[in-house]
Order: C-alpha cells, then structure tokens, then sequence
C-alpha cells in the first residue's frame, strides 16, 4: 500500500477514534458535562492521539530500517569475485538497486510478466534487454548474482512493507480502543492531552536540530567513503579538476584547489561591489533620507532579493556579458575572450547581494540610540563626522554580520556562476577569464553519468563538506567579531 493511503486510513481511524472517545465521556457522564474532570474535547483528542502518534512513530521508524537492514541481507548474495573492495561492493549494490527498481517499474507497466521478474533462472541478457526496451535505466549487462540479489531485495522490500502497513494499522487501532477503554468521567483528559502535545512540539521543534545533523552525518559518511577511494591529498592539494566519467575514477584528477580559488575570487568580485553600494545606501537611508523617500526607496532596493537567481543568471549572460566584452574584448581592450567571465558573474551577484547589505546595515544604523548621535552634536560634531566617528563604530558588529551573512549568501550561489562565470576550474588572477565554483561543480558532479557510489558522484559530498567547513569558520569568526565590538560599544 503507499504509504499517501496508509497516512490517510491511519488519520481516519484517529477521527473515528477522536468522535467515539468524547461520546464515550459523555456517556459516562450520563450527558453532563459538569461531571467529566476536562471538556469533553480533551476525551477525543486522548483517543485521537494514541491513535495516531505511536503509528506514526512506527511507520517513521520502519522506514528507516527497511533500507538499512534490506541492503544488509542483500549484501551477502553478492560473491566476492563482484565486489573485491569496498568500493566494487558498493558500485554492485548500486546496479542491485537499480536492477530492482527497474523490475518493479517494467512489471508495474506491464513490459514484463510477475513470473519472469521471480524467475531466480532467467536469462540476465533478455532481462537486461527488456528492461532496456521497457525505458529503463541500465547502465551496464546484468549478471546472474546481481539479478538474483535484485529479486531478492525487490521481494524483502515488498513484504516489509506489508509488514509495516500491517504493523501500522494494528497499533493505530489498538490505541484507539486503548484510548476509548480509559474514557471515563475522572479520567484526567486534560492532563494527558497536555502532555502529549508538549511531547509533540518538543519533537517539532528537534527537527531542525536532527535535520542538521543528519545532512552533516550523510556529508561526513559519503566524504568518508570518497576518501577510501581518492587519496585526500590529491583532493586538497591537487591544481586540477578533470573528472573521468569514462570508467570508475581510475582517470579521474579531482583537485579541489581551483574550485576554492574560483568561490573566493568570484565572492570577491560580488563583495567589492555590493559592499559599498549596500553601505552607502544604508546610510543614506538611514541619516540623510526623509521619511517619504525612505519608504519608497527602501522597498524598491528590497525587491532585488525577490529576484530569483536564474533571472539575474539570465541577466549576466545576455546583458552583463555581452555589455562587458563590448568594452574588454577583441574589439575593445583585449582583455575577455567570451562573456562568461569572473567579473560578468561577480558583477551580477554583487547586485543580487545589495540588499542583503543595504537592509540589514540600515536596520543595524536606526538602532543606535538618537542619545549618542545627540551628544555628538552637541560637542560640534558635523552630521557627516557623527556618522563616521559614532554612529558606524556603534554599528559595526552588525554591519561584519551584514557583510558575512552576504559572503555566505556568495558562496552558495549556483546559477549566476552557471551562467555567468563559465565552467572552466583553473587558477588565474584574470578576471575577465571564465572559471567556476564548489556549488556548480556539485550540481555537475550529480547530475552526470557516474554511478552513485563512483569517486565522480561521491566527489560531490566531499566538496559540499569542505563548503560547510569554511561557511562554519566564517560564521565563528564572525561571531568572535561581533562579540569583541560590542563589548566595546556597550
């Protein structure tokens, strides 16, 4: 059953367990309300939540099991002559998954019969072809082993999930008749309703927590298994990128050194010209606009932030690009080959960047308080000296915020880089040559025709690992920053 269904027939037993609770307070009560302890709601919503919470935990639980203990069983079908390393291990287990979900799909379409997809004895070379001709994914001959491992993974998946399905309703209805058995007219409602909800946010309010760690756990175990299969000092150290899709990584140089060199030179570029710009805009907003022309400017700079990526993507490379190899080109300076450049794509992220440091810098300015700009006034101070000598010290710790949280916001871009900056990983201090960055490389490297568990796919947790690495190190200085200026400005 999917699991949409199984979601929906577990809520309905929650409703009809939800309506059968309070008529049985009710009854107990012989219909007065004045003798229940807790409205006749918190009687429903009991019945409601042990119907439904413990099921769902189950199903949350089942499903993170499944995969794990399903790839286990599977593991050990596969001879040692298919997978003499770990990493041919995984690229097998690879191909048994996709051999099983093709199965599944050719059977569901109707391209291939139930007997033939179970038939352990069935020739790998017609399956292979069928399951081609069906609009499978294939990318290499099926073997016996492996179709035989496909099948039996295919079977436990479908008899776990009957299991689960099974295991779920039988526990959703069991607290619904357990809820209903404990309506009585002194049974404390209230109480336990009130406790499970606190459970339920204290649960909600751990998923961003969870969520957290475990995208840095998938990061560090898939970086972990690159590393088995690419020597880390050639990863960090090495001056070329040129991944392989040819074969499984043996050809492949997957230095990450000219990636960081292209993220940092392109945020470079976006800072120098969002940074003054978004300050000085602040500033004008904040100290020399008046209050009709601060809210018709302030919103207009804002919807700059609205705009998504791959317009201003778009922008760079029919507008910028061409704008600046008209001026810097064959037929100008010289300097640029083509429009995708380090300065096309800088120059665009850098206007994509403004607002974040204009709004958040004016914010930071207003909330100095009016005492210190008064008393620096009243010892002959300009309004201009005021605002370079009190006013931006005061500011400062959210002004490095500003400007950080923009660096960031830089480092992950995608589509402008996609677009603007090229795809070339190189190292030159150019900035009218296209280069590229850790993010399109990420998104190449996943969308290409490497196998999952290839050095050429894996590549792609390492680089995302190394980015979070120097995001994190950047927000700890930033805070260090923050908090040493503001000790000092309190």
């Amino acid at each position: 059953m999917p699991i949409f269904w199984l979601i929906l027939i577990v809520l309905a037993i929650a409703v009809v367990g939800y309506i059968l609770g309070r008529a049985r307070a009710m009854r107990d009560a012989g219909g007065d309300i004045r003798k229940l302890h807790s409205l006749p709601s918190y009687y429903g919503a009991n019945v409601a939540l042990k119907a439904a919470v413990p099921a769902f935990l189950l199903m949350i639980v089942w499903l993170l099991v499944q995969p794990i203990y399903v790839t286990s069983a599977v593991s050990g079908l596969i001879p040692d002559g298919e997978g003499t390393s770990r990493a041919e291990h995984g690229l097998v287990m690879a191909e048994v998954r996709r051999t099983a979900d093709g199965l599944k799909n050719a059977v569901a379409g109707g391209a291939m019969s139930e007997t033939v997809a179970r038939d352990p004895n069935a020739d790998p070379d017609e399956v292979t072809q069928r399951l081609k001709d069906a609009g499978q994914i294939i990318t290499s001959q099926i073997t016996t082993p492996v179709l035989n491992a496909a099948q039996r993974y295919r079977d436990l998946n479908a008899t776990g999930g009957l299991l689960m399905t099974a295991g779920v309703l039988i526990l959703s209805v069991i607290g619904m008749l357990w809820g209903i058995r404990e309506n009585r007219a002194d049974f404390r409602a209230r109480n336990v309703v009130e406790r499970g909800v606190r459970a339920l946010l204290i649960g909600a309010a751990s998923i961003a927590i969870l969520t957290t760690v475990g995208i840095v756990l998938s990061l560090v175990f898939n970086t972990i298994e690159f590393f088995r299969l690419y020597p880390a000092a050639d990863f960090f150290f090495g001056l070329n990128w040129a991944p392989s899709f040819s074969g499984r990584g043996g050809s492949s140089e997957l230095g990450v050194v000219p990636l960081l060199w292209g993220t940092f030179y392109i945020s470079l570029v976006a800072l120098l010209v969002a940074v003054p710009i978004g300050l000085f805009a602040a500033i004008y907003l904040s100290e020399y606009a008046s209050p009709r022309m601060r809210a018709i400017a302030k919103p207009m700079l804002e919807v700059l932030a609205g705009i998504p990526t791959i317009v201003y993507g778009l922008f760079a490379l029919l507008t910028v690009g061409p704008l600046l190899l008209s001026v810097f080109g064959k037929d100008g300076l010289g300097w640029m080959q083509a429009g995708t450049a380090v300065m096309t794509a800088g120059l665009v992220m850098g206007i994509m960047l403004i607002p974040f440091v204009s709004s958040l810098s004016d914010d930071i300015i207003n909330a100095v308080p009016q005492a210190m700009r008064d008393g620096s006034y009243g010892l002959g101070a300009t309004q201009s000296e005021t605002i370079k000598q009190v006013v931006l010290p005061a500011a400062l710790p959210g002004i490095v915020g500003a400007i950080l949280l923009a660096a960031s916001r830089a480092i992950g871009e995608t589509m402008i880089v996609v677009l603007g900056a090229g795809a070339a990983a190189r190292l030159s201090l150019n900035p009218f040559e296209a280069m590229t960055t850790v993010t399109a490389k990420i998104v190449s490297q996943l969308t290409g025709d490497a196998d999952f568990a290839s050095p050429e796919a894996l590549v792609a947790f390492a680089l995302g690992m190394t980015l979070f690495v120097l995001t994190l190190g950047l927000n700890v200085l930033a805070l260090y920053i923050v908090r040493k200026y503001r000790e000092q400005y309190e």
